[in-house]
């Protein structure tokens, strides 16, 4: 569990986040959404260490991360996982090589484990045969599912997705969804996703929190979003949803 308190940032005059509190429960996949500049990807960052909150408390499984020096962050540093927007595959490794890089970071393992927990996690991706391939080599999709394998390499607790479909055409992006949310189940994952997917929302939406101009404004899951009588937010779905439609 990730608990987030009283979390507030401002970029010199400009307020991105005003005391955002929110839960990000355990074994299921938490949604952060909101419009561009709503703040999601500074409240995401900020659980991850790359950002440090002006006031408030980030708190893993009663860890108080956020106040922690570097040096020891670096223990909870190791129990999370990271899918970048766009995968951010290294291009000059191996698929095999990429899947590995984590373990060469955080771990002491030999070649021949490191080269097991690889394959087990290409494997569990439903990728196999691919490992000598370079990104140039794969598809999107398949990048993509690369970087899942990445992130889950070294078994992480928290597993945090900024965008997972981004660049995806939709039947590959719900391929990536059904296998975060998989994950997250199979192995009771603090699974945290930015998006603004509305297809990822209705779909794998358990916990959603939506942010407005820097507050979090709603909360709830996929089952009561299309219900919600909050105006911004009927705003941000519908106006996301019509959009997308428009495009396909």
């Amino acid at each position: 569990m990730i608990e987030v308190k009283e979390v507030s940032k401002a970029f010199g005059d400009k307020v991105v986040l005003q005391s955002v509190s929110a839960v990000f429960e355990k074994g299921k996949t938490n949604l952060i959404i909101g419009q561009s500049g709503s703040g999601k990807t500074v409240l995401m960052k900020s659980c991850i260490g790359l950002i440090e909150p002006d006031e408030g408390v980030i708190r893993f499984d009663n860890r108080p991360f956020s106040r922690l020096s570097e040096k020891n962050k670096v223990d909870i540093r190791k129990e999370m996982g990271v899918l970048f927007q766009g995968g951010a595959l290294f291009d000059s490794f191996t698929v095999e090589q990429n899947v590995m890089f984590p373990l060469n970071m955080f771990t002491n393992q030999t070649l021949e484990e490191k080269l097991d927990r690889v394959n087990f996690c290409l494997k569990r991706v439903n990728l196999e045969n691919v490992n000598k391939l370079f990104p140039s080599e794969i598809s999107g999709g398949m990048m993509k599912r690369v970087a899942i394998a990445r992130a889950i390499s070294n078994s992480p607790q928290y597993l945090f997705c900024d965008e997972p479909n981004s660049g995806l055409d939709p039947k590959t992006a719900e391929v990536i969804d059904a296998l975060i949310s998989e994950i997250t189940e199979e192995y009771n994952i603090t699974t945290v996703i930015n998006t603004h997917d509305m297809n990822s929302v209705l779909q794998i939406g358990q916990h959603i929190n939506f942010l407005y101009k820097g507050k979090l404004w709603w909360q709830g899951d996929k089952e009561t979003i299309l219900r919600a009588e909050n105006p911004e937010l009927r705003d941000f779905v519908f106006s996301t949803e019509l959009t997308r439609r428009i495009k396909l």
